[in-house]
C-alpha cells in the first residue's frame, strides 16, 4: 500500500534543555518515545516498512527500535553525515526503498490522532504527486500556510508571515507519488517546504490537500511536549502505541508503565506519566508530569508541570515545578 519515512534528524533547539542529551524524537511522551507513537500510527494505516531518517544523536535510536521486528515492521536506517534539510533527508532516505509504493513522509515533532489511511486512499484516488495534511489553527502565523481551491488542489505554499490568507496549514505529513522522490537533488541541502513544495506547484503538478480537524500539535516545545504527553494519557489524543505495551495502570489521570513501583499513597494526576522502572515513595504528588524510565521520587515530594529525565533521583520533601530535573541539576522551563 505505501512505506514510510519518518524524518527523526532534527537538533530540537525549541526543546533544550531537554534534548540536551536525547533527541527530540526519543524523548518519552505518554511512557514511550515520540517516534514509537507515529511508528504505531503507521502501522495502524497498513505502512510496515519505515526508514527513519536520522543525524543528531542517530546511535540512540537502533538499540531500542532495532530493525522493527518487535513491533511488527520492518525498519531501516538513514544517517546523514551533515544535516539535508528536509528534502535532502527524504531523498537520501528513499534510496533505502523501491519507487513501487506511495511513500509517507512524517515529521518528527508532531502528534497526530488523523486518518492516515484515508489520506493515502485521497492521494491515491486522485493520482496526486503529493498529498499534503492540512488542520485549521486559531493563529496560522507559526505554520506554513497551504491555501487550496474548491477541489483541494493547493494553490500555493507559503512560509510562515505575519497576515496567512488562510488559517489552513501544513500539518508535517506528506504522501509522495515516488516520481516526485527522484526530482529531489541527491546529497544536497534542499527544504520540500520552500523548493520542492513552491516548484511542484509551479509547475502545475498535482499537490493536493487532505484537510482533517482530529487531534494534531506540534511539540516542538517543552510546554507542548507535556501538553502532547497529557492529551495521549487523557485519550485526548489516540493512544495507539500504548495498546501494544504492558502497563501497570492506565486512567484519565495517570498512566504508570510496567515495572514501574507507586506507593498507595502517593497522588498522581493531571495525565501525568511515570516510567517504566521508577519509584515513587510514600506522600509524593506528581501532577500533569513526565518521568522517564528509572526515576526516583523521595518521601514527601511534589512535581508539578515538570519532565523528569531517565534516572533523576529526587531527595525527599522535595519541591519540583515548572522545570526539567536531570541528576542534580534543576532547570526552569519557563512555561
Amino acid at each position: 500500500m505505501a512505506v514510510g519515512i519518518l524524518l527523526v534528524g532534527g537538533f530540537g533547539t525549541r526543546l533544550m534543555p531537554l534534548t540536551r542529551h536525547t533527541p527530540k524524537p526519543m524523548l518519552p511522551v505518554a511512557g514511550l518515545p515520540v517516534t514509537q507513537h507515529q511508528l504505531a500510527m503507521a502501522k495502524n494505516a497498513g505502512i510496515t516498512t519505515v526508514v527513519l531518517a536520522t543525524s543528531y544523536l542517530s546511535e540512540v535510536f537502533i538499540p531500542y527500535f532495532g530493525d522493527g521486528s518487535a513491533f511488527g515492521m520492518k525498519l531501516l536506517y538513514a544517517v546523514e553525515k551533515e544535516p539535508l534539510g528536509t528534502g535532502g533527508a527524504i531523498r537520501n532516505a528513499a534510496d533505502l526503498l523501491g519507487r513501487d509504493e506511495s511513500m509517507v513522509i512524517f515529521n518528527g515533532d508532531v502528534l497526530s490522532s488523523h486518518n492516515l489511511r484515508d489520506q493515502i486512499n485521497f492521494h491515491e484516488k486522485n493520482g496526486s504527486d503529493v498529498t499534503l495534511h492540512l488542520t485549521r489553527v486559531e493563529d496560522a502565523r507559526a505554520y506554513g500556510c497551504v491555501p487550496t481551491d474548491s477541489n483541494m488542489r493547493v494553490t500555493a505554499f507559503l512560509e510562515k508571515m505575519e497576515n496567512p490568507p488562510t488559517d489552513t496549514i501544513n500539518a508535517g505529513c506528506y504522501v509522495f507519488n515516488p516520481s516526485v522522490i527522484d526530482s529531489i537533488a541527491a546529497d544536497t541541502v534542499v527544504s520540500v517546504e520552500r523548493e520542492t513544495f513552491p516548484k511542484l506547484i509551479e509547475n502545475n503538478k498535482k499537490v493536493f490537500g487532505y484537510l482533517d480537524q482530529s487531534y494534531w500539535l506540534d511539540i516542538g516545545t517543552p510546554k507542548a511536549l507535556l501538553k502532547g504527553s497529557r492529551d495521549l494519557v487523557n485519550g485526548i489524543a489516540d493512544p495507539l502505541a500504548l495498546r501494544n505495551v504492558e502497563l501497570a495502570s492506565h486512567s484519565p489521570g495517570a498512566l504508570v508503565m510496567y515495572g514501574a513501583k507507586v506507593d498507595p499513597s502517593a497522588l498522581i494526576t493531571g495525565g501525568s506519566a511515570i516510567g517504566s522502572g521508577s519509584i515513587i515513595e510514600a506522600g509524593v504528588a506528581i501532577d500533569a508530569s513526565i518521568l522517564g524510565d528509572g526515576v526516583y521520587i523521595g518521601v514527601g515530594s511534589m512535581v508539578s508541570n515538570s519532565f523528569i529525565a531517565a534516572g533523576t533521583k529526587i531527595e525527599a520533601n522535595s519541591q519540583i515545578s515548572g522545570s526539567y530535573c536531570e541528576n542534580n541539576e534543576v532547570t526552569s522551563l519557563n512555561l
